[in-house]
């Protein structure tokens, strides 16, 4: 993994693009800190909707009330 800071990302963004099609991995760092990754489009996966519909389905509602519940049993 390739690690640079946000000004250098700046001046050599072709370069570094360039890596990720390579299939480098590019993390930009700003103050030290990660910030951002430039990624091989072929290592995102594509999301498969039905299996989120049924997760989705599967989660229990929440009634609109239930922060006034936990406020008052002194739980939040």
């Amino acid at each position: 993994m390739t690690k640079v800071s946000l000004a250098e990302a700046k001046a050599h963004l072709s370069e570094l693009v360039n890596k990720a099609e390579a299939g480098e991995i590019v993390e930009i760092m700003r103050h030290g800190k990660p910030a951002a990754r430039l990624v091989p489009v072929d290592a995102l996966e594509p999301v498969d909707i039905e299996w989120l519909r049924t997760v989705i389905e599967k989660l229990p509602e929440t009634k609109s009330d239930t922060m006034d519940i936990l406020r008052a049993d002194e739980r939040y």
